[in-house]
């Protein structure tokens, strides 16, 4: 079975079996009550893990939410990173209760990445994604290779964890899983200026479904 086919993501292995083993430790110390509370972590842990197969068939210039949760800022910037140019900034916002595997929002090759350490503010504050850790993936459009997209994968205050498995060179499909961050952050999306915009602040998205706007080809 390939990674992308996993009902719950591979990581979530490891904490169910440290779940069990805790579970059965406190079975052996606290009797009947005390099992209760590793059966809520093994509960949660399945839940935050989840990973729904998401289908979305619609036009190619589309490009679709990376991540689920909602649209904390959506703002017209200067992107040095990878675009190089004016650029629609689009953050979305992700609880512990949204499913956290990100996705590609187009066709594309996987053309940058680079990861920056740094600190773990919430990420909800507009200048954690400037000071947290974070991870860039720049992306081009396989139907027009001057088309770039950079996404970026960023901690929060109970997120400590980036995951990201893909490599410059790798092919994607839209909607494919790329990684996940673990324990509610935040997925920036930066589109080229002139994009068209569908959604707007406080919209709740959903990754692989949602369509955030839709490039010029």
């Amino acid at each position: 079975m390939k990674r992308h086919e996993f009902p719950i993501m591979p990581d979530a292995v490891d904490l169910l079996i440290a779940g069990v083993a805790f579970m059965v430790v406190f079975y052996y110390w606290f009797n009947i009550a005390g099992v209760v509370l590793p059966i809520l972590f093994i509960l949660f842990t399945l839940y935050f893990f989840r990973n729904p197969n998401r289908v979305y068939e619609g036009h190619e210039e589309d490009v679709i939410a990376p991540a689920d949760g909602f649209i904390q800022f959506l703002e017209d910037v200067e992107e040095e990173k990878y675009i190089k140019g004016p650029a629609v900034k689009i953050s979305i916002f992700m609880n512990v209760f949204n499913v956290h595997v990100n996705r590609a929002p187009i066709d594309a090759v996987v053309d940058f990445i680079e990861y920056k350490p740094g600190k773990f503010l919430p990420a909800f504050k507009g200048h954690a994604s400037h000071i947290n850790e974070r991870n860039y993936i720049g992306i081009r459009s396989k139907k027009d290779p001057h088309l770039m997209i950079l996404v970026v994968q960023i901690t929060g205050f109970i997120a400590r964890r980036i995951v990201c498995w893909v490599k410059p060179g790798k092919e994607l499909s839209r909607g494919e899983r790329f990684g996940m961050i673990k324990f509610g952050s935040c997925v920036e999306v930066y589109l080229p200026k002139g994009s068209e915009i569908s959604v707007k602040l406080g919209q709740k998205v959903r990754g692989g479904q949602t369509i955030l706007g839709r490039l010029k080809i």
